[in-house]
């Protein structure tokens, strides 16, 4: 029997070039549902956010979207083709995904493994960070946490005591008062350091994380790792036929010494004007069709927004060399000064 620790379990189950979750022919939409997927008003908002970026950038020669963890291309896909004009000639559009280059793709996305150096514009990471391999911890009887091990089949153990690293990691992130068998850590350090790596990446631009997520002050006492398949929760088999995905820290991911903004996703997208208020009533009287189809989209805006799913996600809005833009400043959040 194979035991690991779960990182390079998750590592190979996602990721790996035979039988890898991800490289799944049907792609991540076959087993469940993102924002992205959920209404074309996302990629709208996105496109809206984009151009407040350009505007807030001088409007430069070249002007970058940078679609990280982009799956099969949809989002950076639709973003492209809604912004061809409004950007005509200076929209260098990128899609960053270890999978290969879907079909259909628009010609002018270019396809990539690695964030592109040296761009300016705006890198979007949507339910990219939950799936950045990390180590799961638990406390034995003596309170002591040790790495959980796992075996393809999903069976666990617990293994070593953590490495100072980890240890200093959860020290300062991840605080417990009421220490219990039991307990689990999931240790942000591989997230913090792809995100780092990400917006480190960009010469000037807004980098944006959109995920799951949790503060140093709610942290999950027993965790969040799980598993999806075919649309429904399912155990986190560590065997490449499910997702596995956890929640994010994402205060501990927020790069120090830019200009930062913690919001959700329900305060960012209304403010990028997606709106699931209900069509005025008279309007079903005076144009019967024209109502359902606001009633459609108003539906599919709540969706995206509503507080206890989607739109509870979180954002965290980090600006390098630029100010936020306006459409943001006014929402509610934390903000550091540019060192």
């Amino acid at each position: 029997m194979t035991w690991m620790r779960w990182r390079p379990a998750m590592e190979e189950a996602l990721y790996g070039p035979e039988g890898g979750f991800y490289h799944r022919p049907e792609g991540p939409a076959g087993h469940f549902r993102t924002s992205v997927h959920a209404s074309s008003q996302y990629a709208a908002a996105v496109g809206r956010l984009l151009l407040a970026v350009d505007e807030a950038l001088g409007r430069p020669q070249e002007i970058a979207l940078i679609d990280v963890g982009a799956g099969r291309g949809e989002l950076v896909g639709e973003v492209s083709g809604l912004l061809a004009e409004p950007l005509s000639g200076r929209l260098r559009a990128y899609g960053v995904e270890l999978a290969a280059r879907p079909d259909g793709l628009p010609a002018q996305v270019r396809w990539t493994e690695r964030v592109p150096e040296g761009a300016v514009g705006l890198l979007f990471a949507n339910e990219w960070l939950d799936n950045v391999p990390l180590e799961i911890a638990e406390r034995d009887e003596d309170g002591v946490l040790r790495y959980v091990e796992v075996t393809p089949a999903g069976e666990e153990r617990l293994g070593t005591p953590l490495s100072s690293v980890d240890a200093e990691w959860a020290e300062r992130w991840w605080p417990d008062e009421d220490r219990f068998p039991g307990q689990r850590v999931e240790f942000g350090g591989t997230r913090d350091a792809a995100w780092a790596a990400a917006v480190g990446a960009l010469d000037r631009g807004l980098a944006v994380a959109v995920d799951y997520a949790h503060q140093k002050s709610d942290r999950p006492i027993f965790g969040t790792l799980t598993g999806f398949r075919g649309g429904r929760e399912v155990p986190p088999v560590p065997d490449g036929s499910c997702d596995l995905t956890a929640h994010v820290a994402l205060d501990s991911a927020a790069v120090p010494g830019v200009h930062t903004l913690w919001t959700t996703q329900r305060a960012a997208l209304r403010a990028l004007g997606v709106d699931g208020s209900r069509p005025p009533l008279e309007l079903a009287t005076t144009d019967p069709a024209g109502y359902l189809r606001a009633l459609a989209t108003a539906s599919e805006a709540a969706e995206l927004t509503a507080s206890a799913g989607l739109g509870g996600f979180g954002w965290l809005v980090q600006a390098v060399r630029m100010p936020i833009p306006k459409l943001l400043t006014g929402l509610a959040g934390w903000q550091t000064l540019e060192a």
